[in-house]
């Protein structure tokens, strides 16, 4: 009788698979999600009191196991449908590069980029920016990575569009700082994908910092890029206030970074 019990319990709909089937321990999912696979309140209030389950936040589940990373969390999203990649200065990090910037680095943050909310129950490590560049993202704009024991990928953005991405967000001279190191430590990308980003690009704002940014460092690729078919616009762009304007780019830029420039005031 107790096994039967147990039994009904497992789910209060016929079709309904068993939990270690559809749910490996690291993932972490929401009643929405569990309700979705035929799951119904009781089940999982059941599931929760009989250590099937633990809560990791108001909400949110998983089956018990060791720690998470922040992997498992955007790998969660990005299986429940929410539309973020990880991009930026992020993408970049994971690509090899954090070694450049980890000395006095602050409170790291995932940067996570798309159309996608980031639901209330994220903590604020996660930090959603709106995709300013396209409308919508070029097939091989996006990458995978692989992580964990059971390889789950989860979407980041290539070099290319990361590059992009970072620029797009600089407000103030500390953000050139960063973004300056990370143009440094680039030396090698896929040229035809950053021309077809750069033709594609809808961001005025970062189509000129990139290429001012790949000016200044003189890599081998910014000579072969085909900047005559990258529409920059027409006027000025006040970046930074109280900077100095870049004569080949007008866009404002921090005096110390600059020979080529004049007062912008």
């Amino acid at each position: 009788m107790h096994n039967m019990g147990m039994q009904n319990m497992t789910s209060n709909k016929p079709n309904a698979p068993m939990l270690e089937q559809i749910l490996p321990e690291g993932l972490v999912v929401d009643r929405k999600w569990l309700y979705a696979q035929g799951y119904e309140r009781s089940t999982v209030d059941y599931f929760l009191r009989s250590g099937r389950l633990e809560r990791v936040k108001r909400g949110v589940y998983r089956r018990p196991g060791p720690p998470l990373k922040w992997l498992h969390w955007v790998y969660a999203l990005q299986k429940m449908g929410i539309d973020l990649h990880v991009g930026g200065r992020s993408a970049l990090d994971l690509q090899g590069y954090a070694h450049y910037l980890e000395v006095g680095r602050s409170k790291k943050t995932i940067s996570l980029y798309g159309k996608g909310k980031l639901p209330a129950w994220l903590d604020d490590r996660f930090v959603a920016y709106k995709e300013k560049c396209f409308k919508q993202l070029p097939e091989d704009a996006l990458t995978t990575l692989a992580f964990g024991h059971w390889d789950w990928e989860i979407a980041i953005s290539t070099v290319e569009l990361a590059l992009l991405e970072l620029v797009g967000d600089i407000k103030e001279a500390a953000d050139f700082k960063v973004a300056d190191r990370y143009f440094e430590s680039v030396t090698v990308l896929n040229i035809q994908r950053m021309n077809r980003l750069l033709e594609m690009c809808t961001h005025i704002r970062s189509k000129r910092l990139f290429l001012w940014f790949a000016q200044k460092h003189g890599h081998q690729w910014f000579d072969v890029l085909h900047k005559e078919t990258i529409d920059l616009g027409k006027g000025k762009r006040e970046i930074v206030k109280g900077g100095v304007l870049d004569r080949n780019y007008l866009i404002t830029v921090p005096k110390e970074m600059v020979n080529d420039a004049i007062d912008f005031y």
